[in-house]
């Protein structure tokens, strides 16, 4: 596993709470069980706009590998990157145990860009950007990572008071599908903050999605109402 880590835009608290969360990432029973229910949507549709098979894809945020396997399995080259330890490790056993052949590396996006500038076909960011400071960096690193016509798909949480209410006091307090402190309300991200992120990096928003919750199904979906969690695709200039 590749370790760049020359500059850090990370809470050391997020990086510790996933940390030791690492062991749990593919327990489908743990409090990563949302991810499990929620990666076939979001895989299927990065698939139906870009066509992952034979596409050079990077795996911002991996985290345990869950999207970035599945990206695999679809037929794209896979690099996932993270600058929390453990959960690499985790990942990179996982896909060993799998027989898949992807790449993980210890960095975050700044980092990885300055060697990596243009060589993406697909980058994903998912459930990220809410937990580093400064999520325009990432923006900007996503962009200069992708080729031109290339895509890149960011999820994140909005930033209103129903989010409040649902993403936090709902999904951490009530049902309880994720620790609580989990989130941070004044990290969640406007579609608009994040469109003007985008286009200022030379990324042009293509189609958006929003991501539902019914709590008696205990299913997820993809939908239009982008009030609460939400999906971007945008591709570059």
């Amino acid at each position: 596993m590749e370790h760049i880590t020359a500059a850090s835009n990370a809470d050391p608290a997020e990086l510790a709470r996933f940390n030791a969360l690492a062991a749990r990432w593919w327990d489908e029973k743990s409090e990563f069980k949302p991810l499990h229910r929620i990666n076939p949507h979001r895989l299927n549709w990065i698939d139906k706009l870009t066509g992952l098979a034979g596409k050079a894809v990077l795996d911002v945020g991996c985290g345990g590998g869950i999207l970035a396997e599945s990206m695999a399995r679809r037929g794209a080259a896979v690099t996932g990157i993270d600058l929390a330890d453990q959960p690499l490790r985790i990942a990179q056993a996982h896909a060993e145990g799998q027989k898949l052949a992807l790449a993980y590396a210890h960095s975050n996006a700044e980092d990885w860009a300055a060697g990596h500038g243009g060589q993406y076909d697909v980058i994903t960011c998912m459930e990220m950007l809410e937990h580093v400071p400064q999520p325009a960096a990432v923006v900007a690193a996503c962009a200069a990572m992708t080729k031109p016509g290339g895509w890149v798909f960011f999820s994140t949480i909005n930033r209103n008071s129903l989010s409040f209410l649902l993403a936090i006091v709902g999904v951490e307090y009530v049902l309880r599908l994720l620790p609580r402190g989990t989130h941070q309300y004044q990290r969640f991200i406007t579609p608009a903050e994040l469109g003007a992120m985008a286009s200022a990096a030379s990324l042009r928003l293509v189609e958006q999605r929003g991501l539902g919750y019914n709590p008696f199904t205990q299913r997820f979906k993809l939908h239009r109402f982008t009030g609460v969690g939400y999906l971007l695709a945008m591709q570059k200039a």
